[in-house]
């Protein structure tokens, strides 16, 4: 394309649907042609052109979800790879502990409500509705209390705790050890009564749940109620709370192998002690005169959205094995292997620069998987196809598809096992576009001392990633009531399909769709 014409690669989109349209029925006749001038006949051929693809480790993904995991799942053909994560704890804003219950003699009213300024009971509760793996497989975590260096660097100006190369070891030690549980994914000590119960609106009541017991005098009461009489001002917000009172916990995983758990929330819950009283808040008394009393537990801070919660993922040495296989490539979540795809832009350029671009089809085919084991891996769901160069702010900006730069397609695992992206000729004139403005503007800034040769070279050197994207597993969240893609996130569930390409494999093939008008 001489680039004045690089506008119609696009352009001639809506003929082409045209086109595909009128295929579907033979009477339709040339619809779109007869409607071009007499003097003008469109050309319509089918190119295609060789695309090159490798597997690249992921290392570490940007991981903005309100979801940690944790555990261990062993495969046979990646090796181990384990997960914790860090959480602080929300406090919200202005948050009031219950007054102690005081009665005034003189005027007969009461205040307050807790029996006695005491802490019953403490427990951080980790609360998960799902997982991956041997729900009976016996495990352990432990639970330990970020320490100082966490807030020295959390507040330091540019750090970015989004990445799973997170190291949530740093941030504590044996002594911040709050506690350790053993677990089943599938708690069998829990009666089928409790675990099917609902309440009056027909939703569950039981929530799968593992119990950190903290001690009520130097935790409890010490750590949280004593300095909440003596410094409310630490519980005016999550900042002032993480600061003064409890930076956060990280959780990983000590014993086990085959489960990892989807934690949906940590709990910071306390039990207290109160009075019933009567409409005056007057405490009531049992009938042998002693004082009415019943005991709640509550939680009082909680992981959420609004704090800062950090997943850590490590692959075992198997992982580079995979990645250096040749004759094909994969994907591999979470933060394994992605693919990394070639794209012939200069070929293209080259041989089809009088034509117009109308379509670009890409394909990818991932071999037959058996389920060789009781829990194996199944392929994604959905993969992003995106430009390598915008790998990092597509994610860190939460950005959606644009059908640009970025593309998605979701696995066919019925018919023809492949994620078919059929059209991203927009992909290939923009990038194309961008490299022949650039070459305009040196050219013109060069005046007679340009050297195509030299360019092309520096070009090459200063923009590597130029005519490159990325194949990623992802999962999309859509808005509730339009539909509308508001997320793309990448997966961190367990998943992997082993692609046909790679660099001795076979050639994968661009089919590209372009018009010739002839005069």
């Amino acid at each position: 394309m001489t680039f004045s014409k690089l506008s119609k690669f696009v352009s001639f989109a809506s003929l082409l649907a045209l086109f595909t349209l009128g295929s579907c029925d033979d009477n339709t006749g040339s619809i779109g042609i007869d409607m071009m001038p007499p003097t003008d006949h469109l050309q319509a051929h089918t190119t295609l052109f060789d695309v090159t693809t490798r597997s690249i480790k992921a290392d570490s993904v940007f991981a903005k979800t309100s979801t940690g995991y944790v555990g261990r799942f062993s495969d046979a053909d990646f090796g181990f790879y384990e997960c914790s994560f860090l959480t602080e704890l929300n406090c919200t804003d202005n948050y009031r502990f219950p007054e102690v219950y005081r009665y005034n003699e003189a005027t007969g009213k009461a205040s307050g409500t807790m029996a006695g300024d005491s802490v019953v009971s403490v427990q951080l509760v980790i609360y998960y509705s799902s997982w991956f793996g041997d729900s009976l497989n016996a495990c352990r975590l432990s639970v330990y209390e970020l320490n100082d260096r966490w807030l020295e660097e959390r507040n330091a100006e540019g750090t970015n705790y989004r990445y799973t190369s997170i190291d949530g070891s740093k941030y504590c030690d044996n002594s911040t050890l709050l506690g350790r549980a053993a677990y089943s994914a599938y708690d069998t000590s829990v009666s089928d009564s409790v675990r099917n119960a609902t309440d009056s609106d027909g939703n569950p009541t039981y929530y799968p749940h593992i119990t950190i017991p903290l001690d009520k005098h130097s935790f409890g009461e010490d750590r949280i109620l004593k300095k909440y009489r003596s410094n409310p001002e630490y519980f005016a917000d999550a900042e002032s709370f993480i600061n003064n009172i409890f930076k956060g916990v990280y959780i990983k995983t000590d014993q086990g192998d085959g489960t990892i758990l989807y934690v949906d929330r940590v709990d910071l819950q306390m039990q207290f002690r109160f009075h019933a009283v009567d409409s005056l808040g007057v405490k009531l008394q049992c009938v042998d005169g002693t004082d009415s009393l019943f005991y709640s537990m509550n939680t009082v801070f909680a992981s959420t959205k609004e704090v800062i919660q950090a997943n850590r993922f490590s692959n075992s040495q198997r992982l580079e094995e995979r990645i250096k296989e040749e004759g094909n490539t994969y994907l591999k979540s979470p933060a394994g292997i992605f693919t990394e795809v070639r794209l012939p832009y200069d070929e293209i350029y080259t041989q089809l620069k009088n034509d117009t671009l109308n379509g670009a089809k890409l394909t990818f085919t991932n071999y037959h998987q058996e389920s060789k084991y009781d829990f194996s891996m199944e392929a994604p769901g959905t993969v992003l196809l995106l430009r390598k160069s915008a790998y990092h702010s597509f994610f860190e900006n939460n950005e959606v598809t644009d059908n640009i730069t970025s593309f998605t397609a979701t696995h066919n695992s019925v018919a023809t096992n492949q994620y078919v992206f059929s059209n991203i000729a927009r992909l290939v004139s923009n990038c194309i576009t961008e490299k022949n403005n650039a070459r305009n503007e040196a050219r013109t800034k060069a005046g007679s001392s340009w050297n195509e040769a030299a360019w092309e070279a520096q070009w090459t050197l200063d923009n590597p990633d130029w005519d490159k994207v990325l194949l990623i597993p992802v999962s999309l969240s859509y808005d509730n009531n339009s539909s509308q893609l508001i997320g793309v996130q990448h997966d961190l569930a367990p998943s992997y399909a082993k692609l046909v390409g790679g660099p001795t494999g076979d050639v994968l093939k661009l089919e590209v769709v372009s018009t010739e008008i002839k005069e």
